[in-house]
């Protein structure tokens, strides 16, 4: 009876398993007529682990790259969200504290306690506005001097450019320089009416004044194509000066 061989298989780290062999198996031979070589199970399965080809490597980086500009797009228009906004709050602001000191000295147009001032409204023009008031004395203090040529007495409200923006304009006094009290001024409109509520064009004859101010943004916006690209705010108030007809 014939008894098998016995033959080691070594594998990379050089540890030897043994299988048994007959002698039929021991004599194969290969084509070129060498021994047939054996080889572990090991060994195979070493020689099919390997890293990404470069067809996975390419897509891997595709997904990448479109995540990226996913997330790029959507930082830059929450960023440009953003900037809208800021513009659009401070266009507001600034409509509403010029609308805010405009009625307030608007109000007091014609006080004279003195009755000698002759205070009252001096031009009602569309844009602008001339009225005078006694309110302070030659010295400054907070008391009525029979005259209107002291300081925030002889007012003005009107529309003015400079440097190529439009601002809304403040005079204190008749000789006195404009003062900027909003930039990026659109418009400012005035209507003026008597005690019945008809609108007239008589200084004498007013009793209430509708203002209204319209303002823009800083900057275009790309995104808003209306007024070319500037988004506007416009406020309007009626103010009943209180002295008016007195």
């Amino acid at each position: 009876m014939m008894m098998k061989a016995i033959s080691p298989i070594y594998d990379r780290r050089g540890s030897a398993s043994f299988s048994r062999k007959g002698a039929a198996d021991s004599d194969r031979k290969d084509n070129d007529g060498g021994p047939v070589r054996e080889e572990s199970a090991v060994v195979r399965s070493n020689r099919s682990d390997g890293g990404f080809t470069l067809v996975e490597l390419m897509i891997a980086l595709s997904v990448g790259l479109i995540l990226i500009g996913a997330m790029y797009g959507v930082c830059a228009m929450q960023s440009r969200s953003f900037a809208v906004q800021e513009q659009v709050a401070e266009m507001q602001q600034n409509a509403r504290a010029a609308m805010d000191i405009m009625t307030r000295e608007i109000r007091m147009a014609g006080h004279d306690p003195l009755k000698t001032a002759g205070a009252g409204i001096v031009t009602a023009g569309a844009h602008s506005i001339v009225f005078t008031r006694d309110i302070t004395s030659t010295y400054g203090a907070d008391a009525a001097d029979g005259d209107t040529a002291d300081p925030d007495e002889y007012m003005t409200y009107q529309l003015y450019t400079t440097s190529g923006i439009q601002k809304l304009g403040r005079k204190s006094q008749q000789t006195a320089a404009i003062q900027p009290i909003a930039e990026h001024v659109q418009s400012l409109g005035f209507a003026y009416y008597d005690a019945g509520g008809a609108t007239t064009a008589t200084t004498a004859d007013i009793r209430r004044i509708k203002i209204a101010v319209t303002v823009r943004t800083a900057m275009a916006d790309p995104d808003y194509s209306s007024n070319g690209g500037y988004r506007t705010y416009t406020l309007t108030s009626v103010v009943t000066p209180r002295n008016l007809g007195l």
